[in-house]
């Protein structure tokens, strides 16, 4: 989380265009709009994507990264999904894109090239709460930004939260 908070100040203090890429269902939606609410309070420019699961598949792709690459983005983040995206990982690294992965999906053996991976449940990560929904992840990163800030995240925020948490259904602990 550190190195995925260091990189996205890196973003915002350059300018660089950052992609929120996201995931079709409620989990991956607040996820995308929590990143929507709260970056762009803090100077980032920021867009995001939400795939179409029929015509696009599942989680970000080679063409997603692709398009990022054309459009001029430096930095992409996922937010629930990305743990599986080794092609996509490997092409963004190629393109000079950082990939930040944001996710909660049981990971492989192994894990994508990517700049950082923000994950609770890789095998070495000590973080002791392994049920957050991918709106989770996205939450404590955020909080963990707006801390270091000395900011307090938007009301909005814990809304978003709670929608994308239940829906996902995850336990409630």
């Amino acid at each position: 989380a550190e190195k995925a908070v260091a990189r996205i100040f890196q973003a915002i203090d350059a300018g660089e265009k950052i992609l929120v890429f996201g995931d079709y269902d409620v989990d991956g939606i607040t996820s995308s709009a929590l990143m929507m609410m709260c970056l762009p309070r803090l100077g980032a420019k920021i867009n995001f994507c939400l795939p179409n699961r029929k015509k696009d598949g599942y989680g970000l792709s080679t063409k997603f990264v692709r398009q990022a690459a054309q459009s001029g983005y430096k930095l992409i983040i996922t937010v629930d999904n990305g743990v599986t995206a080794f092609e996509p990982a490997q092409v963004a690294k190629e393109l000079g894109i950082d990939l930040i992965i944001t996710d909660h999906h049981r990971p492989h053996d192994h894990l994508p090239e990517a700049y950082a991976i923000v994950n609770p449940n890789q095998a070495d990560c000590k973080y002791p709460n392994k049920f957050l929904a991918g709106v989770g992840v996205t939450f404590k990163l955020l909080a963990f930004i707006y801390e270091l800030k000395k900011l307090e995240l938007p009301p909005k925020a814990y809304e978003l939260l709670m929608l994308g948490t239940i829906a996902d259904v995850v336990p409630l602990l």
